[in-house]
């Protein structure tokens, strides 16, 4: 039973890709979950590639408006060098990328039980506050053996993010082809 109506020209959006796209995702999530330690350096590797792009796009920008200010160089060397850096030394890029999920997870922790404390008594302030235990411990767990950890915890959680949004595509896919 629907309680909104149903936005149509949000359903619309989805192709006739949706369904095949999800079973890709599913399969790459699964490959992700089982061999995390190669999904973790192709994250790396990826990210890599996607800074030295940047930079270097970034570097022809600047280039290209004449700018003789050293600081406008700053940024486009940064990106490169990063990205040159996680290429050359991806299993290094992995730790980082643990360290920052870290950082992240214990920010959302902190937000989510002052979120909790802001709305108890309200309904939801339990979910809230579980969402920030979870999340201070999935820190904990990449925080206990790092840098070590790291190689395996990255691409187990892009692994396990892959497959929840494959999943999602594909209910989106099969309810699209019983509406037809």
């Amino acid at each position: 039973m629907n309680i909104l109506p149903v936005d149509k020209t949000v359903i619309d959006k989805f192709g006739p890709y949706t369904l095949s796209t999800g079973i890709l995702l599913i399969v790459l999530g699964m490959a992700g979950i089982l061999l995390p330690n190669v999904m973790s350096l192709s994250a790396a590797i990826l990210v890599g590639w996607l800074l030295l792009i940047g930079g270097s796009l970034w570097a022809v920008h600047t280039y290209q408006s004449g700018s003789k200010n050293i600081m406008d160089w700053i940024k486009p060397v940064l990106l490169f060098g990063t990205g040159s850096l996680m290429l050359f030394y991806p299993v290094s890029g992995v730790a980082t990328m643990g360290l920052l999920l870290a950082v992240y997870l214990l920010l959302d922790a902190m937000h989510s039980f002052a979120l909790a404390r802001a709305i108890y008594p309200a309904g939801g302030w339990g979910w809230i506050a579980f969402n920030g235990i979870v999340s201070a411990l999935l820190a904990a767990m990449f925080l206990i053996g790092w840098p070590t950890t790291s190689l395996w915890l990255v691409g187990l959680f892009v692994g396990i993010s892959l497959l929840f949004d494959g999943w999602a595509l594909v209910t989106i896919g099969w309810a699209l082809r019983r509406r037809k």
